[in-house]
């Protein structure tokens, strides 16, 4: 039996993004989300209710400020008391779970969705997505982007604006385009 557009997708292999599912499964999405955008005064609590009914998991006290963008939601994975600034995006086409207690500034910007690097592939318009991965006490300043497939070890530093290309060890602090260890 052959498989869904979508499972394909959640298992990280070559994908249409245009299949009708997935379509379907976006256009649900941009509804919540224009639903949870509208509740940037609303009370922390009523946020929280939309975040767990949506994402895949969602920890005590996570916050989300909005406005927020992503992908379909249900990939997200939330630790316990995790916070996002405002105008942060997640393109979750696969999983990207956050740990508990990680905070990450405005505008950050979460990348699991993925593109051949070959421009004949990428004619077909075949995605893939990789997995990310922030382990819990993080820190990401605002701006900063993480590339597709990137782990980031607990209690690791993000510089703001450092554009993340590749795993992060645990307790490590990094900066720049691409980000470095930084010596403090």
């Amino acid at each position: 039996m052959s498989r869904t557009e979508k499972q394909k997708m959640l298992a990280g292999e070559f994908y249409r993004p245009g299949d009708d599912e997935l379509q379907a499964d976006a256009a649900a999405n941009m509804a919540w989300l224009a639903r949870y955008n509208a509740t940037i005064a609303a009370p922390v609590a009523e946020r929280h209710a939309l975040l767990s009914a949506h994402f895949g998991r969602v920890g005590a006290s996570a916050v989300i400020r909005p406005p927020f963008f992503c992908d379909y939601g249900y990939n997200i994975q939330l630790g316990d008391e995790v916070f996002l600034n405002f105008n942060c995006v997640i393109l979750d086409v696969v999983e990207v779970v956050i740990g508990d207690r990680t905070q990450i500034g405005p505008a950050t910007q979460i990348y699991a969705a993925d593109h051949p690097r070959d421009a004949e592939t990428r004619k077909t318009g075949l995605e893939f997505g990789r997995p990310v991965r922030i382990g819990s006490d993080v820190w990401i300043g605002g701006g900063a982007i993480i590339l597709p497939g990137v782990t980031i070890g607990g209690g690791a530093v993000i510089g703001a604006g450092s554009v993340v290309t590749r795993d992060v060890a645990a307790g490590i602090t990094v900066a720049g385009n691409p980000a470095r260890p930084r010596v403090a």
